[in-house]
């Protein structure tokens, strides 16, 4: 008798047929966002977005303001493919700056998709947005502003919002964030860069990470993850509470509630898998939350075995920690190349 081999699920009658559908399930992204006069913002900013690789391998890009315009450098690859000449952040001179790492889900790798986004407000002029995330809203969004004769040049969530911002009036950009990003569902984590300010803004159920550092030398950063703090000698604040905003400026830091927050929900992949382990989240060391979850999984789902092996790297901490609870010894089974993505 012959046997078939099982085909896997084809996902994509899910999607298909929608506008923009290639968007719809991508959910991790790196942002760093930062406040820094008088120091090489981009520099740093470059170095931020290395320590965030690991959230989007697809494009990455900078832009910083320099008191008047924003410039943006982006490509499709590595933040080191996109960034590979000694020039690469030569034009990019200011004292704010805002980095996007990106990564999407198949069909959607295209420059015009690419980060930082980027308009000009008629109030509040030209701003650009970093976005990690998925709007559970994004086609009503779109229709309406399709309506009103906005017309859109990509297929992603993150041009729905920026779209939206630009069409909300307001005398000041917390009256525009106010009135525009309380219309947003889902989970996101936004940064966003205007010519002489920086926000950080967190859904209302703090689906997606977000926090707040201080430079050694002075100035303020925004990041998916403390992993990007550590890397460019930053201290950790706090994070940011879901629905808060943080407009960071000359005059200071400035934090309001855009939604509220009646209960927490944060992305149990981060904890296991998206974020890098010597991140920390909630006040917890991934590192450590991981190896706690395979001890507890050992106290769980005892097993007989001759030993503990992990899918790394994302597994190699809840696989120690199954061995120390357990008593069978952990060896390393699968090993992979440090050469490829």
């Amino acid at each position: 008798m012959k046997v078939e081999p099982r085909k896997a699920p084809s996902w994509s009658r899910y999607w298909e047929g929608a506008p923009g559908h290639e968007d719809k399930f991508r959910d991790e992204c790196g942002v760093f966002g930062l406040y820094a006069p008088g120091q090489d913002v981009a520099n740093i900013t470059y170095f931020g977005l290395y320590a965030l690789q690991h959230r989007g391998q697809e494009s990455a890009g900078i832009t910083v303001s320099d008191g008047e315009r924003l410039h943006t450098r982006k490509g499709m690859g590595l933040v080191a493919q996109v960034f590979d000449e000694p020039h690469s952040l030569t034009g990019l001179r200011g004292d704010l700056a805002l980095g996007h790492t990106r990564y999407s889900t198949t069909g959607s790798a295209k420059l015009l998709n690419a980060q930082p986004m980027q308009l000009d407000h008629p109030q509040i002029g030209p701003m650009a947005i970093g976005h990690n995330g998925n709007l559970t809203n994004y086609q009503q969004l779109h229709d309406e502003l399709e309506e009103h004769g906005v017309q859109f040049e990509t297929s992603s969530d993150t041009e729905v919002i920026l779209r939206l911002i630009g069409q909300t009036p307001g005398p000041d950009l917390r009256t525009v964030l106010s009135r525009s990003l309380p219309r947003l569902e889902g989970a996101y984590s936004l940064v966003i860069l205007t010519k002489d300010a920086l926000v950080g803004v967190r859904d209302s159920l703090g689906v997606r990470p977000l926090c707040l550092g201080t430079l050694a030398d002075g100035g303020l950063i925004i990041a998916s993850e403390t992993c990007a703090l550590d890397t460019v000698r930053a201290r950790l604040d706090r994070e940011i509470e879901p629905g808060e905003a943080v407009i960071i400026g000359a005059g200071g830091v400035e934090s309001f509630r855009l939604q509220p927050s009646v209960r927490k929900a944060a992305c149990m992949f981060e904890f296991i898998y998206f974020a890098r382990p010597d991140s920390q989240m909630m006040g917890k060391n991934l590192y450590e939350a991981r190896r706690r979850m395979g001890r507890e999984l050992a106290r769980q789902l005892p097993t007989e075995a001759d030993v503990v092996i992990s899918l790394p790297d994302s597994g190699t901490p809840a696989a120690h920690g199954y061995a120390e609870e357990s008593g069978i010894p952990f060896r390393e089974g699968l090993i992979k190349s440090r050469y490829i993505t």
